[in-house]
């Protein structure tokens, strides 16, 4: 890992980064009871006219008319905040090394903030098959349009992800109103995932709704959003994906959400997580999430003991859940493919976005695009003080903010952005060149018949560390919190440790 510079002055970022992001430990804490209810909600929606795949009725029952023992039952492993070394190690930790029912590994979708990202990861992370959503530029809860839209123009330029792939959003802290959702509407996002459940899933009168849209209305969190409720806020065509909770065992109060792994043991949680996971299997099979913000499971950071109990305890329950059939691990945007076309499992094998094509570019081709054995050695680095990061693409001359987003180009960079029509995998931005048209560009099939091809802890060695291989180079290491489970040293002793590892 490079050594950094300006010492000093990074130390000083650092400790600022440990102490927001202390703060920032309840980002989207449990609710202590229900937030909504049909009565607060009014929701009433016409099925003869809502059909897929525009439109689509809040429901506890699966879409497309099916049951719910022919659907599948989709986990979603999503993560918030910065991309980095040590959050994306956490990410590969748990799905590298998995399969879903055809041979696939396992993607997700990261919700991503400019502050302390590192874009190249996030072109690596994205190439690799992954979706990055919007989380805002700077973390900003119930944010404005230059929050939201600046975003988005950040990770296109200094990350390579076309405007087209980034269709969804979660809002930081999940503060959201009805403006929020408007924006998200008014720049054509394909789905938003900030709404929550807080009742269990096999519970009467559940708000623990499958995915819907907002073309009749809002049916999650009216008891916080009475005002946009009743039917009077209505976005035809856009998604809500709500989060669902976990719940301890045959209890209606103990509830959590984001994180839950920080609410208890490492033996109660995979509890918590088994009951939970059961009432979704078990009942109509809405999705089950693992809301996370990463960085709560990272291992190495300095002061800090790593949660190794906990990181085992997850994988422990993802290989319990794999021993389910019909079980996929999934993006965000996998399962919205399937929801608006929903067939089932016996025809599973034939969705497209379930399958597994990497781009064929032979590894002696050098060109910065995502792939580590074609960028290495090409990477920019774009040394801010505040936090250096690397991109595959031009360096601003200043760090891009939510009012100016994409900065221009530093005196003398010459590289350039992904254009519209070109995959980000086949553009050389030092060259400003296309190595193929978009219909020769070429990708290996890796899909596999429906068949079983889990193992068990998947990722993982006997110590808890990771076995995956290493992504792209890393800019200076940031822990974005301190928060772990078992013996959590004191925030000062985190700051101090920190800084001298630093200064050191």
């Amino acid at each position: 890992m490079p050594r950094l510079t300006a010492r000093p002055r990074l130390a000083a970022a650092a400790l600022a980064l440990v102490l927001a992001q202390f703060v920032l430990a309840q980002d989207g804490g449990a609710p202590s009871g229900p937030v909504s209810s049909p009565e607060t909600a009014g929701y009433s929606c016409d099925t003869t006219k809502c059909k897929l795949p525009a439109c689509q009725c809040a429901s506890t029952s699966p879409p497309g008319g099916l049951s719910p023992k022919d659907v599948p039952q989709f986990v979603t492993f999503t993560a918030d905040d910065a991309i980095q070394s040590y959050t994306l190690e956490v990410m590969d930790y748990f799905l590298a090394n998995r399969s879903n029912p055809n041979g696939c590994s396992p993607k997700m979708t990261y919700f991503t903030s400019l502050s302390y990202t590192n874009y190249s990861m996030v072109t690596d992370w994205y190439v690799a098959g992954n979706e990055i959503a919007d989380h805002t530029m700077t973390h900003a809860g119930k944010p404005n349009t230059s929050e939201i839209y600046g975003n988005l123009r950040a990770l296109n330029a200094f990350a390579g992800i076309p405007m087209s792939d980034l269709t969804g959003f979660r809002a930081p802290m999940l503060s959201w109103n009805g403006e929020t959702l408007t924006h998200l509407y008014n720049a054509s996002f394909k789905y938003d995932s900030s709404m929550t459940s807080a009742t269990l899933a096999n519970a009467s009168n559940t708000d623990a709704f499958w995915p819907y849209t907002l073309d009749y209305g809002i049916a999650n969190n009216c008891l916080e959003q009475s005002d946009i409720c009743q039917g009077r806020l209505k976005l035809p065509g856009l998604w809500e994906l709500p989060m669902y909770s976990v719940f301890q065992p045959n209890s209606t109060s103990g509830i959590h959400l984001m994180d839950p792994w920080l609410d208890g043991n490492p033996d109660e949680v995979l509890d918590w997580l088994k009951w939970s996971f059961t009432t979704h299997y078990e009942g109509n099979r809405q999705p089950f999430g693992l809301y996370s913000h990463p960085i709560h499971l990272a291992v190495g950071y300095p002061g800090v003991a790593d949660p190794i109990a906990t990181r085992q305890m997850l994988q422990t329950f993802l290989d319990w859940v794999q021993t389910h059939e019909n079980v996929w691990i999934v993006s965000n945007q996998q399962m919205l493919a399937w929801l608006q076309n929903p067939v089932p499992n016996a025809q599973i094998a034939n969705v497209d976005a379930f399958k597994c094509q990497s781009p064929d570019i032979p590894a002696s081709t050098k060109i910065c695009n995502g792939v580590s054995a074609n960028e290495a050695g090409l990477l920019n680095r774009c040394n801010f003080a505040d936090f250096p990061w690397q991109t595959c693409y031009y360096c601003p001359s200043v760090e891009p903010t939510p009012d100016n987003p994409v900065p221009s180009p530093n005196k003398g960079d010459t590289r350039h952005t992904v254009p519209s029509n070109c995959s980000t995998a086949f553009f050389d931005p030092i060259k400003n060149v296309c190595t193929c048209s978009s219909d020769s560009c070429k990708f290996t099939d890796q899909t596999k018949p429906i068949g079983n091809y889990s193992t068990n802890l998947g990722g993982t060695s006997s110590d808890g560390s990771s076995t995956a291989p290493a992504g792209a180079e890393a800019t200076a290491p940031m822990k974005q919190n301190s928060a772990t489970i078992g013996a959590v040293p004191s925030l000062a002793a985190v700051l101090l440790a920190f800084a001298f590892a630093i200064l050191a």
